[in-house]
């Protein structure tokens, strides 16, 4: 069955940490740019992070920038997404897709999560 599956959400403290994972069956992700998204109820999906086939090239959202690194293992087949300085802002289900025709700009900016794959999602709830 090919899915993606993301787990690592929860509740966190302000300035507190996660770390999320994006973890791929019945493909391989080492074919595919990598992205993580947020969408919050009534909001249109933003673009958080996406990371390149090769691990070359990354791509950070504006809000993001300095607190947020992705990186992928391609021998475990996952992408990981480590969130410091977490904000109430940053509240949304995180989900994470694969697109194998987009580069990481063209993924988080312009075609999103609508690539090949996408996972369900997990909450990511930042609150004291």
């Amino acid at each position: 069955q090919v899915q993606l599956v993301e787990s690592g959400g929860g509740l966190v403290q302000p300035g507190g940490s996660l770390r999320l994972s994006c973890a791929a069956s019945g493909f391989s992700l080492d074919s595919y740019t990598i992205g993580w998204f947020r969408q919050v109820p009534g909001k249109e999906h933003e673009g958080v992070s996406c990371i390149s086939m090769s691990d070359g090239d990354r791509y950070y959202g504006e809000s993001v920038k300095g607190r947020f690194t992705i990186s992928r293992d391609n021998a475990k087949n996952r992408v990981m997404l480590q969130m410091n300085s977490l904000r109430p802002e940053d509240t949304a289900v995180y989900y994470c897709a694969a697109d194998s025709k987009a580069n990481v700009r063209t993924m988080c900016v312009i075609r999103g999560p609508w690539g090949n794959y996408r996972g369900q999602g997990t909450q990511v709830t930042v609150s004291s």
